[in-house]
């Protein structure tokens, strides 16, 4: 009688698992676990005959998929995600007592959500945009999501404005154009008529809004938290993710071109790392303002559309994050996963940063309408790791089966359980901070410096990067239909440096010498700073471990000095792809046979980081026969990659159109501007060597002050 009362048992706890899919996957079954025998016609009153109401197989197939689309994010619609875990480098007791902060040696598993910010769900991954950069830790204490971008600042310093800043930036209301970008007439005046935007813009207009990869950008809490340790004393914090293999973006023309080739880039590009064991990794840092010196800076700490300098306030590494595992179903894991700031944990807090206090309530607020009511956290990819007990009921969706009479607190009923816990004994306590004032709709005297900084962003740029930022402008403004806002935008831009805006002005139609910056504008320090972090120049090139490196090749290539060198590179970490003109295997002049992976219909030059042409007479002959070849040449040359080509390989570069004074010699390996070259295959070292260095370079863009050639 025990064992037929267990079974029974056994059977009611089976039923009460989580809604999930058969592992097995035999039959077809409606969602009812009804087995189906037929899905491939309706049922009818004979062959020609209408569909039967009765039909239940057919109404649920096609009710569920009328219902299949969830409203997509207002902002960041377009994502991809990854699995990883966090540990910390040691304890960070002095700072917070976190419990995923203090052993080195625990993994807390981790959910990364990537995204541009202004495109829809199908809109291309190379936009001109920021990218959101979305972490959610599953800890012991609960989870906790840090929402942040891959830009430290933001637009505007008050949530209340974010409608408006959204708003101007989406598709214009009365055709619905553009799509995924800020090119356009609403935005541009937005930015015109709102001063405070100035610093972003010039993060913005830069190299960090055209990312190489997910995997090579830094990620940003933006706004100003803060550590609480356990005797309560409080830091004010910014976190930043370092990436292990340095920042490095695309530069504009190619970005264009790969949202034809390859819309899915960076998306495509994060999935294959992973799984060909290339884990992503970034580093956490923090920065640290003690509470007492909450004043003694030039700018607002609370401020959101400011830096902390590292000059002034150094980063402290703390820990390192790795993403390991794809998702396993796109929308059920990167699409239903739900990021709120306010999810946090014991020991982290937060600010009066106005656009904090502003996202603390927005995000929950969309994520009910998005993910159907308030029982989104039932979601798999949502539910913390530790128990979860409250008196919260019902409601769309619900999905924990909550046993007995009790939901409300308190009660004697259930003997006053759950109750609440005291903070010793881990429940989360709101940092005590005394707060006094009049209710007044106002900001910070600080605040309302939109310049200095913006000033500071552009002299820590370097050369190239200055002119791709006046670039930027050339096509931003180039597309704003009112010359009357692209003349308030570079009269406002010249409050930041008047040579930028003048070089702008020449690109859209508006005088330079109109140009001038504010009268009543101080010409103080904080206008003069520069700042060495806040340039690409300065960030790792030590590395070519995961770039892609396309080789051109026909028959009758040199089998012997190209796998030398295939090899060499592949142990330092990069992957190679042979690209001829038809697919399948090619036959080299000794006879050995390679497979070419790619033809040139189903690539391009745009989608690799570098280029190599290996030697061989005959297979040179058919590529300088190739328009296609040169073309891959010549675009990689304008997009100032590194390009490498051995014995006769060093004659199709001289036929292409790169400008005849980069070095092309004999004997020993040589490189100009990133064209590594070595006419003698006896001995590859040296070429190899400085091919790789080139690569861990990225971009060489010394060519850009030469004449460009055509592609």
């Amino acid at each position: 009688m025990d064992k037929e009362k267990n079974n029974k048992k056994d059977k009611k706890s089976e039923s009460m698992k989580p809604f999930q899919e058969d592992p097995d996957r035999d039959f077809l079954t409606t969602n009812q676990g009804v087995r189906v025998d037929h899905t491939d016609d309706s049922l009818k009153a004979g062959p020609r005959g209408p569909t039967l109401l009765e039909d239940f197989h057919f109404r649920e197939k096609l009710t569920h998929f009328d219902h299949e689309r969830i409203p997509e994010r207002v902002v960041h619609a377009r994502g991809s995600g990854a699995y990883g875990y966090f540990q910390v480098y040691e304890p960070m007791a002095e700072y917070t007592k976190a419990k995923f902060m203090q052993d080195p040696s625990a993994k807390t598993p981790v959910f990364v959500r990537f995204s541009t910010v202004v495109g829809f769900r199908g809109s291309p991954d190379t936009v001109r945009d920021v990218r959101g950069f979305a972490t959610k830790f599953y800890t012991e204490e609960g989870n906790y999501d840090l929402v942040g971008n891959n830009i430290p600042i933001f637009f505007i310093q008050d949530a209340i404005k974010f409608p408006d800043l959204v708003h101007s930036i989406k598709p214009e209301q009365h055709n619905q154009m553009p799509q995924a970008s800020a090119a356009h007439d609403t935005f541009w005046d937005f930015v015109a008529t709102a001063p405070e935007t100035t610093h972003m813009m010039m993060w913005l207009l830069s190299d960090r809004a055209l990312p190489r990869s997910y995997r090579m950008m830094d990620g940003f809490g933006v706004n100003t938290f803060r550590l609480v340790n356990a005797q309560g004393k409080g830091r004010f914090v910014k976190f930043h993710w370092k990436p292990v293999l340095g920042v490095h973006s695309l530069v504009w023309d190619e970005t264009q071109k790969i949202a034809g080739k390859d819309p899915d880039y960076n998306r495509r590009d994060l999935w294959e790392s992973i799984e060909m064991g290339d884990f992503p990794e970034y580093e956490l840092a923090i920065q640290l303002i003690e509470e007492e010196n909450e004043f003694d800076f030039d700018f607002d700490i609370l401020d959101p559309t400011k830096i902390w300098p590292e000059e002034e306030v150094p980063l402290k590494k703390i820990g390192k994050m790795v993403l390991n595992k794809n998702p396993d179903n796109f929308f059920a894991e990167t699409e239903q996963v739900a990021f709120c700031p306010a999810n946090v944990v014991p020991g982290i807090d937060f600010s009066n940063d106005p656009l904090l206090q502003g996202r603390l309530f927005s995000y929950l607020d969309t994520q009910l309408i998005r993910l159907g009511g308030p029982n989104f956290q039932e979601i798999p990819i949502n539910r913390p790791i530790s128990p979860v007990a409250n008196n919260q009921r019902e409601g769309y969706n619900r999905m924990t089966i909550n046993k007995g009479p009790i939901s409300y607190f308190p009660n004697t009923v259930g003997k006053g359980k759950p109750r609440p816990g005291t903070e010793q004994e881990g429940a989360y306590k709101h940092y005590t901070e005394k707060v006094e004032g009049k209710k007044i709709r106002e900001r910070s005297e600080k605040f309302l410096d939109h310049y200095s900084q913006a000033a500071m962003f552009y002299n820590s740029m370097s050369e190239p990067e200055k002119e791709h930022i006046v670039k930027a402008l050339h096509f931003e403004l180039g597309k704003v239909n009112s010359k009357e806002i692209r003349e308030k935008v570079l009269q406002s831009f010249s409050n930041v440096d008047e040579d930028m805006a003048r070089e702008a002005a020449q690109g859209v139609g508006v005088m330079p010498q109109s140009l001038k910056k504010s009268p009543d504008l101080r010409e103080t320090e904080a206008r003069k700073k520069v700042s060495r972090a806040l340039s690409q120049e300065n960030t790792v090139k030590d590395s070519i471990r995961s770039r892609k490196i396309a080789v051109l090749c026909a028959e009758g290539f040199d089998y012997g000095s190209f796998m030398k060198i295939k090899e060499a590179l592949m142990e330092a970490g990069a992957y190679l792809n042979v690209i001829s003109k038809h697919q399948g295997m090619l036959k080299s002049a000794g006879g050995q046979e390679i497979e070419a992976e790619k033809n040139y219909e189903t690539t391009a030059s745009v989608l690799f980081d570098a280029v190599l042409v290996p030697g061989g007479q005959k297979c040179i002959q058919a590529l300088g026969m190739q328009g296609d070849a040169l073309h891959f040449i010549n675009e990689s040359y304008r997009h100032c990659k590194p390009i490498g080509a051995i014995g006769e390989g060093i004659d199709l570069i001289l036929k292409s159109d790169i400008p005849e004074n980069i070095t092309l010699s004999e004997g020993e390996a040589q490189s100009d501007l990133g064209v590594v070259t070595a006419r003698d295959t006896s001995s590859l070292d040296n070429f190899v060597g400085r091919f790789k260095d080139a690569v861990a370079q990225h971009r060489h863009w010394g060519r850009e002050s030469k004449e460009q050639v055509p592609a």
